[in-house]
């Protein structure tokens, strides 16, 4: 059993610190809010720590899991930051999906300071890691790798080494881009169906079995006939993705004509108080017309 820290504890990083803790090991935590911080410790036992830095110090692994850039930043390099405080031969894993470009600016600070990072994006939303069951997309050393994997697997179902740190991200940032057609694409579908007076629900029993087949449309069909979306992965969220899959794609000279479309679509929804909505409110954006 590790030594572990986990700092950030959102929607995401609450549960999965908890399958960390569940699994034996030695939790200690950080939240900006301290209140979740003594929450999850009343849930789960372990401790936590007023900063980062004192939520590392002594730790074998240490994982984030924060909003963007700056707050990853702001717990790693600022005052009281977590790379201040990380022991030589220990391991920073960072869940938050960032950018490629801040994966190897910490990577580089990481082994100045003797110690391994992994950028470890993951996928499979706010059940996925309540369920435990996440998909981690990793970027870094694979003997860092290695060593680090069997605490990675408590809160995953899949987990894969993409490539050198950065590698994580921009895996995540593909994942992201295949997302957004496909909610689209479901959106027209459902609202086609709609349009024309068929039985959504036979149409998705029928089309679910062939190559239209999706996770996207086993999982939301229902709750977007039903016109729900107080759940899942936030609208606002999505486009913080979506701008990094945009400022990378500047800077590698790939085309994403559809995903800059479906971003300007998820501004539109924003736009109609869906900030929090889940990303299959582009459904609600099409029965406006």
């Amino acid at each position: 059993m590790a030594k572990v820290a986990f700092i950030g504890l959102g929607v995401m990083g609450f549960p999965m610190a908890g399958h960390i803790a569940g699994k034996g090991h030695e939790v200690t935590v950080y939240n900006r809010t301290h209140g979740k911080a003594e929450k999850w410790v009343d849930k789960y036992g372990g401790s936590h720590a007023p900063t980062p830095a004192e939520a590392a110090e002594g730790a074998e692994f240490v994982f984030s899991c924060v909003g963007n850039d700056e707050d990853l930043r702001s717990v790693t390099l600022g005052t009281g930051g977590a790379f201040g405080a990380m022991a030589p031969g220990a391991i920073f894993i960072d869940n938050t999906t960032a950018s490629a470009e801040v994966a190897r600016e910490l990577g580089e600070a990481a082994e100045k300071g003797h110690f391994g990072f992994l950028d470890a994006p993951v996928s499979g939303g706010q059940a996925g890691a309540e369920n435990g069951q996440l998909t981690v997309m990793v970027g870094g050393d694979e003997k860092v790798f290695e060593k680090a994997r069997p605490v990675i697997d408590c809160y995953a179902k899949m987990i894969g080494l993409m490539g050198p740190v950065g590698a994580g991200q921009l895996t995540k940032m593909v994942n992201q881009i295949c997302i957004a057609g496909l909610v689209e694409g479901l959106s027209e579908g459902i609202n086609f169906a709609q349009k024309a007076g068929l039985d959504v629900e036979k149409v998705i029993g029928v089309i679910s079995k062939g190559a239209a087949q999706s996770w996207q449309m086993e999982n939301r069909w229902k709750t977007m006939v039903d016109d729900h979306y107080d759940h899942g992965f936030a609208v606002d969220w999505m486009r913080k993705d979506l701008s990094i899959c945009l400022g990378e794609a500047q800077n590698n000279g790939a085309l994403l004509p559809v995903t800059a479309l479906v971003d300007q679509f998820y501004a539109e929804v924003q736009a109609m108080g869906g900030k929090r909505w889940d990303t299959s409110s582009l459904m609600r954006r099409l029965q406006r017309f």
